[in-house]
Parts: structure tokens; C-alpha cells; sequence
């Protein structure tokens, strides 16, 4: 950017341009003379005091864990260590002490640049800064990390009171196993209880009720411990369990957090969970088992239900009291809610900010480059028109070409059941595919993975986009070159940077290491990516591949990590512990876009995510997806953005059809199986539309990401926005489907493209390490690379 505003300059000045070699200097020079001039800014702002803190933390030995290392950790896995110790971390960070104005007018990437290269400098490098630098380095690490470690902390609270009531239903439920049995003709068995009873009401129960039961004494305690398994009892217990496991161990960690967060809230529905936060931290530290009479308790939604009989208990003297441990655990329970959809909100963080922060801020001033971006008309009519008329065509051509479609059948079925589609025949295989796999295997053979991974960083320059995070590097490029590709190779191969370094190559494990701090990230790694893959979209010869795919498949992959970071979590489908990898994948198999997402994350939103910010040349045009992207919402959220969502959808017989208008009763009689009895309510799709293109707006923009706007709404479903959202999902979901069933190419096309997105979810298993000769290469072992040195 500052080399084409440097080039611009000359030709305005109409001067002779300089060698490229001159312009690097001079950008390399301004870029430089303007870091400075930041850096001696920043330092000025802080107080003397922050600035001795500041230097205190680079004062330290780089042997052994220091506070600037401790700062630096990620946090581990869900537990209330884990918790104690960020608590720590952010007190740490907020005892130094960095105004917040300090870097309040320095642009937020150079902010994320020089927080970067704070965090793989040690505090023997940052010695050598000058004093301007080096605390301006640190300044942005400690501004940049609060947000960080109070998001942490908001996610470590979320998954603890859920962990809190998960191992409390499941101690629960393991005891009354141990002990249920279901009774079969419980109608009968009463009836005779009562007959006993009523021909011997003076008997003792052991002499008349007992013997009238088949089974006696032990049916009946059969029978009380089922009843004890479900309904209101077994919820009751499973409080009863959910409080002794926060009273005993949880609650150290849970108060904390009371002390080192702020919970905000715009929605007065939600301000009484924060009077009663704020009630729990006044009366932390006393022993108290209730809440003093004077004293005035919030009474929140957490409090209703299961919960009402154990929060309020009478007391010995009559009083109606509240239950001082029973209501914390139900009002971290309601704060959870609300903060999963960011009804609360907390004052420092990142992801859990107040909302109102999310969509853009600059919106009503360029309302119509917002617009035009997503090429969506200013007259919400204009929108509604097309989009009505467009169901009309859609149904009207399902509806007349219905008796040319034999694979499709419509009436009335049991179970609501309108529409049977026969499945696909079956292709068969292209006639030469045999002969073109033998022939590259003759012509080729099996190519060692590190020696595609060499051919691909040499033709492509991919290399390049990892660059240093500090300032310059006096690295030799071509060492610099060999010690990036094995610690890709490390990494992309799991086989990691130890085994990558027993190879016969004179890098050590050290050299590797430290490259891999310096200039691998995942920022770094997604750019050599974009790299690849633009490479390849330009080089491709349509002659043999066809004309370029503006389609891409989505899909999701589990991969089992250990539980030692806040992103691992159970995946109840592939019953372990891990993180799924969410990709897209083009038709000609190139992957534009992979990303990090937890087992418990709406895949639809990372649907999203990739389509909207995958980086690469391509224009995505159209998704393909499994069923989890049939949501109406997913179908909303992708028109507004400009993109066709074409998912495979599951059980396709009960989906129903939306009426474009109402009063059209008798329109398309021969789809009346398959048709909703209401029609599209267009009169709040107007009414919102200003408002759904601002969240559009937020998600093409990244002011706020699909799963922060999707998780909000999904909690709080009557929001008008949402339900303007899914109005107009309907409407797209109708016009898809009839499309669907009556188009045999589009079916066979959305599946094979599911297909090439499948072939990346192969299942993980971890390569084996194998000895040879040093003067063998590395070689393709199966379906695995192996690193074998």
C-alpha cells in the first residue's frame, strides 16, 4: 500500500521513477521513520511509574518462568486452576497499570504487529530496544492481552457451570441406575395397592400392601426409584448435587471472577441477574446460610422452576428465607445464559463486548456503498418483489413440470409426510479413469510429500507471506527457506519439530524452534495458503480442467487433541475430546479455507465465515453443505450476503413449501401435501430489512463474526431482526427446494461436490517414525507422509 501511494506521488509530481530497488529503501525508510515517531508518542503518554513497571517486566532473566512469560501463556484446560491462574494473569496485567488512551489514535494492525513481536521476543532481546521501542512493544502486548485473558475468563466461567451441571446429572444419573428398574402395569399395580388397602385399613402395610404386589417390597422400591429418575424429583436431586459440587470446590474460583469483571447489560430484562451478582460479591466472605432479612434479593428467571423449592426455604421461626449458596449457583447458571448470547455483556473483552460494538459504526453515513457492496436495493420493496416473484416462478415450474418428474412423488403421507424423491442411479465409472491413474503412476511414481511441499513454495513464492514479526531478520533466505518448509512439514504432518529436526539436513531442533516462533503463525500460515491456492487457480489449464468453479463444499472434521487448552471439548457424534476442522473446498479440490472451531460451535456460521473471508481470488458463488446447513437462518443469512446456500437436506419428505402470499389457498393444488398453511410474513421483512442489512453489513466487514451475531439471536429468538432473518431463509428454502426436487443435474451436483469435500475427512491417525539408510529420501507411506530419519 505504501509503495502504490509512493508510485502514485512520483506520477502526480510527474518525477522520473526510481529503481525498484531505490523505492524498497525509501518505503522500508518511511515505514521505519514512522515506527519511530509512533514509539516516541506512546512512550510519552504513560505515567513515570507505569514505565518502571514496564521496563521491570523486560528486566527479567530469560532462565526460568518470569511474569512477562506467565503473561504471554495460553490458558489450559477447563478446570478452577486454570481459572485461579488467569484471574492472576489479569491482575498482573491491570497492576502495571497501561492507560487505555495510550494507544488510543495508533491503528489497530500496527497495534497487533508490535503485540506479536512482543510475544516471541524474550526479555533478553527486548533489552537491546531502545527505550521508546521497548516499551511501546509491551504497552500494546498488555493492552492486547487483557482483552484476551478476560475473554478467557468469560469462556473458562461459561464451561465451568456447565461442567457443574453436566458431572452433577451424570453423578446422578450413574446412582439411580445402580438402583432403577422400570415397572411395567404401574395402572394395575395401584389398583391393587388400593384394594388391599381399602379391604384392610387397619392391617399394617408389610401384612396387606406388600403381599397384594407380584414382587412385594422389592416392585415397590422399583417402582420409587423410576419415579426418583424423572420428573421433577430427579431434577431436584440433580440441583441438590449441582450445589454441593459448586459449594465444595467451584466456588473459590467463580467469586473471583466476581472481583476482576464487569457484567454490563442493555436489556433491562437481564439487569436483575446483575443486582444479584453484585448482592452474591457483598456477602461472599460471610458464613451465612441466608441472606439477612433487611436485605433486598434480585429475583431473575434463574430462580424459577426446579430451583424455586431449594432457593427459598421457611425457617425455624416461620420466615420465608433465601437460601444463600443455592441462589449463586442458579445466578452463575442465568449468567451463563446470558452471556452465551450476549444479553450481558463484560467492560475490557473482546468477544463478549457489549454488542452494540459489533455492527458498523460508520453505516448511516455510507448506507449506500454498504448497500451496493451487497448488491441489495435501498427500497426494501424492490427486495421483496423479486424475492416473492421468484418463489412464484419456482413453485409454478415445480408445480407444472410435476407429471415429467418420475423420481418425484406428492401427496399426503402418515406422519405429515408429503414428498418422496427417489434417490440417485448410480454413475458408472469414466471409461479411461483406470488407464490415467496407472499411467501417472508410471510416469510419476510415489513423490515424497516434502518434495511437493519444496516444488510448491518455489512456484509459488509462498514462503514470502511468512514474514518476520520483528523488525528485520538477518537470516540467509535460502536457510531461512529450508527451515520454514520442515517446520511446515513438522506441523502439517504431525509428525512435529523434533522428528522433522533428526533428519540429514544441519538445521537443529533449536533453529527450527526458533524460526517457527519468529515467523509461523496461523495469520502467516493461512497466507502461504491463499498463496498456493491462487497459484493454482491461475496456472490451471481450462483445456484440462474445465472452466474456473465459483462452487465451493463446506464440511467439518473432528481431530483429537489433548485436554490441556479451553478449546478442547467433548463431540458427542465422535464420542471424544478434540476441536473440529471446519474446510471448504472448491470442486477441482483445492481447499480456499480451513478454520479452528470448537465441538459445540454452529458449523453454519463457520459456513459463513469461509465463504465470506476465505482470501483467495476465487469468487464463491455457491456453497454446498451437509445437512447441517439446511437452517432457515443459514438460507437468510446467505441471500442477504449474496451467495447461494445449496445444502443436502435430511428426511427432504417433511419439508414444507411457503405460500408467497396469503389468500393463494388454491394455488398450486398438486403440491397442497407439501405446502405451509401460512404465507411469508413480508410486512417484517420490510420493517426490518434497514436492519438486516446492517448485520449483514457487520459479517461482510468482520466488525462482528457470524457466530457472535448467530448465537445471539438463537438465544434470544423473538428478536425482530431474527425473525425478519428467517422470513426471508423461508422464502430462499422454498425457492431451493422446489428447485431441488425437480432439477436431477442440481442433486447430482450438490453430491459430488459433498463428495470432493469428504475426501478431506479422512480419519486422524498419527504417522509412525521409521528408521532407513541416511542416503534414502523421505518417502509417501500409505495414506500418511512419513518423516524417516
Amino acid at each position: 500500500m505504501v509503495r502504490q501511494e509512493l508510485l502514485a506521488e512520483f506520477r502526480r509530481e510527474r518525477i522520473e521513477l526510481p529503481t525498484d530497488g531505490r523505492v524498497e529503501r525509501m518505503v522500508r525508510s518511511a515505514l521505519h521513520q514512522a515506527e519511530k515517531n509512533l514509539c516516541a508518542r506512546v512512550h510519552g503518554r504513560p505515567p513515570a511509574d507505569v514505565i518502571a513497571r514496564l521496563e521491570e517486566l523486560a528486566a527479567a532473566d530469560d532462565d526460568g518462568p518470569s511474569l512477562l512469560a506467565t503473561i504471554k501463556a495460553v490458558p489450559g484446560a477447563v478446570s478452577l486452576d486454570s481459572m485461579l491462574a488467569e484471574i492472576e494473569k489479569l491482575r498482573a496485567v491491570r497492576a502495571v497499570g497501561v492507560p487505555a488512551g495510550a494507544l488510543a489514535d495508533v491503528a489497530p494492525k500496527v497495534v497487533a504487529g508490535w503485540r506479536a513481536r512482543a510475544m516471541v521476543e524474550a526479555p533478553s532481546h527486548l533489552a537491546r530496544h531502545t527505550p521508546q521501542l521497548r516499551v511501546t512493544l509491551l504497552a500494546a502486548l498488555l493492552r492486547l492481552r487483557e482483552r484476551e485473558i478476560t475473554d478467557a475468563l468469560v469462556e473458562l466461567l461459561i464451561s465451568t457451570v456447565h461442567r457443574i451441571d453436566a458431572r452433577a446429572q451424570r453423578k446422578v444419573t450413574n446412582e439411580l441406575i445402580a438402583e432403577f428398574k422400570r415397572v411395567t402395569g404401574k395402572e394395575n399395580l395401584l389398583f391393587r395397592i388400593a384394594e388391599a388397602s381399602l379391604s384392610a385399613p387397619e392391617s399394617r402395610v408389610r401384612d396387606v400392601v406388600f403381599p397384594a404386589v407380584s414382587g412385594g417390597e422389592q416392585t415397590l422400591r422399583e417402582v420409587v426409584a423410576e419415579f426418583r429418575s424423572k420428573g421433577p424429583t430427579y431434577r431436584r436431586t440433580v440441583k441438590t448435587s449441582m450445589r454441593a459440587s459448586y459449594t465444595s470446590h467451584y466456588r473459590k474460583g467463580l467469586i473471583q471472577l466476581l472481583d476482576v469483571l464487569k457484567f454490563r447489560s442493555s436489556n433491562s430484562t437481564h439487569r436483575p441477574v446483575i443486582a444479584a451478582l453484585e448482592l452474591i460479591g457483598r456477602h461472599a466472605r460471610g458464613s451465612v446460610h441466608y441472606y439477612p432479612d433487611g436485605e433486598q434479593v434480585p429475583q431473575h428467571r434463574g430462580i424459577g422452576g426446579d430451583w424455586a423449592d431449594l432457593v427459598i426455604k421457611v425457617d425455624q421461626r416461620g420466615r420465608r428465607r433465601v437460601v444463600r449458596m443455592v441462589y449463586e449457583v442458579c445466578t452463575f447458571q442465568a449468567l451463563r445464559e446470558a452471556l452465551r448470547c450476549k444479553e450481558i455483556w463484560v467492560v475490557g473483552a473482546d468477544t463478549f463486548r457489549n454488542p452494540d460494538e459489533d455492527l458498523p459504526t460508520d453505516f448511516e453515513s455510507r448506507r449506500a456503498e454498504h448497500y451496493g457492496a451487497l448488491r441489495k436495493p435501498l427500497d426494501p420493496t424492490a427486495f421483496i418483489d423479486g424475492l416473492r416473484e421468484e418463489m412464484r416462478a419456482e413453485l409454478t415450474a415445480l408445480h407444472d413440470g410435476l407429471d415429467g418428474l418420475p423420481w418425484l412423488s406428492v401427496k399426503a403421507r402418515p406422519g405429515g409426510a408429503g414428498l418422496k424423491l427417489e434417490p440417485l442411479d448410480v454413475l458408472p465409472e469414466p471409461a479411461n479413469l483406470r488407464r490415467l491413474k496407472r499411467e501417472i503412476e508410471r510416469q510419476w511414481g510415489t513423490v515424497a510429500l516434502i518434495d511437493m511441499l519444496k516444488e510448491a513454495a518455489l512456484r509459488t513464492g509462498c514462503l514470502a507471506a511468512a514474514g518476520n514479526v520483528g523488525a528485520r531478520s538477518g537470516m540467509d533466505p535460502a536457510v531461512l527457506a529450508e527451515r520454514l518448509l520442515l517446520c511446515v512439514y513438522g506441523y502439517g504432518t504431525n509428525t512435529g519439530i523434533k522428528a522433522a529436526a533428526a533428519g540429514d539436513h544441519g538445521h537443529s531442533e533449536d533453529d527450527l524452534r526458533y524460526v517457527r516462533r519468529r515467523f509461523l503463525s496461523a495469520e502467516s500460515a493461512r497466507a502461504m495458503a491463499v498463496e498456493i491456492a491462487n497459484a493454482t487457480f491461475a496456472v490451471r489449464s481450462e483445456q484440462v480442467w474445465g472452466t474456473g468453479s465459483t462452487a465451493v463444499a463446506s464440511d467439518s472434521t473432528h481431530f483429537g487433541a489433548y485436554d490441556q487448552n479451553i478449546f478442547t471439548q467433548w463431540h458427542s457424534r465422535y464420542g471424544g475430546r478434540g476441536v473440529l476442522i471446519y474446510w471448504h473446498v472448491e470442486r477441482k479440490s483445492m481447499a480456499i479455507h480451513s478454520q479452528l472451531i470448537s465441538c459445540t460451535a454452529s458449523e453454519v456460521a463457520a459456513m459463513i465465515e469461509g465463504a465470506v473471508r476465505h482470501g483467495t481470488t476465487m469468487q464463491v458463488e455457491a456453497n454446498y453443505t451437509d445437512s447441517h446447513g439446511q437452517s432457515e437462518i443459514g438460507f437468510g443469512v446467505t441471500r442477504l450476503l449474496g451467495f447461494d446456500l445449496l445444502p443436502r437436506i435430511k428426511r427432504i419428505n417433511h419439508v414444507k413449501l411457503y405460500r408467497p402470499a396469503p389468500g393463494e389457498a388454491s394455488a398450486w393444488p398438486g403440491l397442497a401435501p407439501a405446502m405451509m398453511g401460512r404465507a411469508i410474513r413480508w410486512d417484517l421483512v420490510s420493517e426490518q430489512y434497514d436492519q438486516m442489512i446492517k448485520y449483514a453489513t457487520a459479517i461482510r466487514t468482520g466488525t462482528a463474526s457470524t457466530e457472535a451475531i448467530l448465537r445471539r439471536f438463537a438465544r434470544a429468538a423473538s428478536h425482530p431482526t431474527y425473525q425478519a432473518m428467517l422470513e426471508v431463509g423461508r422464502a430462499v428454502k422454498t425457492i431451493f427446494v422446489a428447485r431441488y426436487l425437480r432439477d436431477r443435474d442440481l442433486q447430482r451436483e450438490i453430491h459430488d461436490g459433498l463428495n470432493v469435500a469428504e475426501g478431506w475427512n479422512v480419519p486422524w491417525h498419527p504417522p509412525q517414525l521409521v528408521q532407513r539408510p541416511s542416503s534414502q529420501p523421505a518417502v509417501w507411506s500409505s495414506r500418511w507422509p512419513v518423516w524417516v530419519g
